[in-house]
């Protein structure tokens, strides 16, 4: 398995390779591929799924599982997701390993294919070293005004921390509608960060108030 191929069978299911590393003790795999959705294709593939329109509880996550499951029995590799823990995998420690990914002023990961945007369905563990893994990049945020830092409504980042509480009780209310159709304004300010269907918005930003 090299890199490209992985990219190519991974854009077929509407994710793609966000980065890799390989643990200098060997584990729990020999290297770690970080798995992103592939926008603006994933949303569309996702939302043609059964666990999407079954009504059962955390579409995305069965998703992730069934799928990145069933792609590491065919690679022979193992696969993680950040969530059903704990215990949890350091997928914030990982992501910064691939060098590919970085931390944000508003503590946030971010990259330059999906901005602040950017998030994991799971990962990939082989027991293989993979020699051609992409080179480690310079964060986008260099030379940034972080227009992420002063866009929030509320003040949720400071860059030391996220008012979570604060945040979700805005989204909730009549003043909070376009975040909570459209995504986060701190995320949706960074001048790498995707455009996301509007469903796909509507969706994320439910899941994370509960709505």
């Amino acid at each position: 398995m090299n890199w490209d191929d992985l990219q190519i069978i991974l854009g077929d299911l509407g994710l793609r390779a966000a980065g890799g590393f390989c643990p200098q003790d060997g584990k729990p795999a020999k290297t770690i591929v970080l798995i992103a959705p592939d926008e603006p294709a994933f949303w569309d593939i996702f939302a043609r799924s059964d666990e999407y329109h079954d009504e059962k509880p955390h579409p995305m996550d069965r998703w992730s599982t069934r799928v990145i499951g069933q792609l590491a029995d065919e690679l022979t590799a193992t696969a993680y997701f950040p969530f059903g823990g704990p215990p949890f995998q350091p997928f914030f420690q990982w992501a910064l390993a691939t060098g590919q990914v970085h931390q944000s002023p508003i503590r946030l990961l971010v990259d330059r294919h999906a901005g602040l945007f950017v998030a994991f369905r799971g990962a990939l563990g082989f027991n293989h070293v993979i020699n051609d893994l992409p080179p480690t990049t310079g964060s986008p945020c260099d030379g940034c005004d972080a227009p992420c830092l002063r866009t929030c409504p509320v003040q949720a980042f400071d860059g030391e921390g996220y008012a979570a509480e604060r945040c979700k009780s805005h989204v909730l209310s009549p003043d909070g509608k376009d975040n909570l159709m459209s995504g986060c304004l701190a995320r949706r300010a960074c001048p790498y960060t995707l455009k996301r269907h509007p469903s796909q918005a509507r969706f994320h930003m439910r899941a994370f108030v509960g709505a």
